[in-house]
């Protein structure tokens, strides 16, 4: 989480949360900066990420991939670039110890990072989810898998709502943890990565290389996921999405690895242009009202024009840019005002279900008629266009 979304979750005063609002309205959730983070009390709250949709019981392991191939691209001195990836899928059976959400030494970080005090520093290591840790995987053939992408600043484990629905459904999920990108990464080693790329000067080429380094960890990833797990990935079931500049980075990825089938952005401004023609993928746009109707976000409108194959456009009505992470969820639970009219149980819900419907449709060629008309079953959403 970036210095000021995890402060509006832990209720801190009305200048630091205004200065969130204007961090999250630019779709990439990097920190605004220049608010003093004030102490905060201790709240003893039982954190949870709401139950998985799906039937299947799940599991999660927490992968060290190391590519030796090339150097960090944001700190020199590292010589081989090493990422986190969390691993969700369908487990053989239910129960067994739960999956941590995040460490404690990631939960300590992560608060120091915002200034925070007067919290356990374990508070959000402590969050409830439904996984079990490095659960026998269910062995019922091979699983369309598809890859996600946190937003910039943001942890992994911000989209383990959106992760834990999908492999209740049947799919394979691996979240990245893009190292350097985010507040804090810890290794199995006891080794921590703090996020580098925060202090550098946020400008276009900035954001252009933000994607191009996501695109290329995502290769990486797949081809590390393909050799390790060649029984439990089906090859030609394949996709991307994510959040924020996570969900930019799709169009970067789908445009350099042919084994990406279908992206998906979630409320992420498009750092890197589709090129006319270039990009015939299915692909689906997901976002607030507020920000990206049409003509709120001239990188969506090319976009939009620009892409050639089946295609969605959708908003969802009284969210915020963190309403479609577990921020906003986390933050509900803890009584806090996050900003958004839609409460965030309603609109993980939504986005769950157009979610898993896209992928659906497009891995499993399973015809979807919510995609068609998902006003009928959410009210809150709102279709700008679409082509078959």
């Amino acid at each position: 989480m970036g210095r000021l979304a995890l402060a509006a979750l832990l209720a801190l005063p009305v200048a630091a949360a205004s200065a969130s609002a204007a961090s999250a309205a630019a779709g990439r959730g990097n920190p605004a900066g220049g608010s003093t983070i004030q102490t905060v009390a201790a709240r003893e709250t039982a954190l949870h990420i709401p139950k998985p949709t799906g039937k299947l019981p799940i599991g999660m392991t927490s992968l060290y991939l190391k590519d030796a191939s090339r150097p960090d691209p944001w700190v020199s001195s590292v010589k081989a670039r090493e990422l986190m990836v969390s691993l969700w899928y369908p487990a053989a059976k239910a129960g067994g110890a739960r999956a941590a959400y995040m460490t404690v030494k990631e939960s300590e970080l992560t608060l120091k990072e915002a200034g925070v005090s007067g919290v356990p520093g374990d508070l959000l290591s402590k969050t409830r989810i439904d996984a079990v840790k490095d659960a026998k995987p269910a062995a019922k053939g091979r699983l369309p898998l598809v890859i996600l992408s946190p937003g910039f600043t943001k942890p992994r484990y911000s989209l383990t709502g959106l992760a834990e629905d999908l492999a209740s459904r049947g799919y394979a999920v691996a979240v990245v943890g893009h190292t350097y990108e985010n507040v804090v990464t810890s290794f199995p080693d006891g080794r921590v990565a703090e996020c580098a790329a925060c202090e550098m000067p946020h400008d276009a080429a900035f954001w252009a290389k933000v994607d191009q380094v996501r695109a290329v960890d995502v290769t990486f990833v797949l081809d590390s996921l393909l050799a390790r797990y060649p029984k439990l990935i089906d090859r030609s079931k394949i996709a991307m999405g994510g959040h924020s500049v996570g969900g930019a980075a799709s169009v970067s990825a789908l445009l350099k690895d042919a084994r990406l089938r279908a992206g998906m952005n979630i409320d992420g401004t498009m750092d890197v242009s589709v090129p006319s023609g270039r990009l015939a993928k299915p692909f689906l746009l997901l976002g607030t009202e507020v920000r990206h109707s049409p003509g709120k976000d001239a990188s969506w409108d090319k976009t939009w024009t620009n892409l050639t194959g089946w295609k969605r456009w959708f908003v969802v009505s009284g969210t915020e840019h963190a309403s479609f992470t577990d921020i906003s969820v986390l933050s509900e639970q803890l009584g806090i005002d996050d900003g958004a009219d839609l409460p965030a149980t309603r609109s993980l819900k939504i986005t769950r279900a157009i979610v898993a419907a896209f992928y659906d449709q497009h891995l499993r060629g399973k015809a979807q008629p919510l995609l068609n008309d998902p006003g009928s079953r959410f009210q809150e959403v709102k279709s700008v266009g679409g082509t078959s």
